[in-house]
């Protein structure tokens, strides 16, 4: 978490004809956010593709698995428009609510020359598998049913 795109623009830099993609969840980029402007600045045009679900959703999943969906502190109810504030750094952007329209966003991105994000809109529900429960004893793999006996 929040590594990704510092990364990506690391990458960038090493690898500068080649597409760059950095996924991150909503949490994640808002923590370095502000990294377009260093995209901006040192012309590295990645692609950030945002899962936004309007939770830390890892650690939701978490919650909801492992504690009896107590949730705490996981919502992010009040998410920023993602594309405004990268165009407000002088990058571009698109919202994506279908799968329908991902493919002609991630056409966009990849032949974009400035920093680009997808805002990509995603069920809060969905899983993120594999996943490793704790005690680091097997794997959760395909679709979870949220209860423990399903392992």
């Amino acid at each position: 978490m929040r590594f990704g795109f510092p990364a990506a623009l690391g990458v960038k830099v090493a690898f500068p004809d080649r597409p760059v993609v950095d996924i991150a969840g909503d949490g994640s980029i808002q923590m370095v956010i502000q990294e377009f402007a260093t995209a901006v600045s040192e012309n590295l045009p990645v692609m950030v593709v945002i899962m936004n679900n309007g939770w830390l959703g890892m650690v939701k999943q978490w919650q909801k698995l492992f504690n009896e969906k107590r949730y705490s502190s996981t919502q992010l109810a009040n998410n920023p428009d993602f594309v405004k504030v990268a165009e407000g750094f002088g990058a571009e952007g698109v919202r994506v609510e279908k799968p329908s329209e991902l493919r002609e966003a991630l056409e966009r991105g990849l032949n974009s020359d400035v920093p680009f994000v997808v805002d990509a809109i995603v069920d809060p529900e969905e899983d993120v598998l594999p996943m490793i429960p704790p005690g680091g004893d097997g794997m959760i793999k395909g679709r979870c049913k949220w209860s423990l006996s399903s392992w």
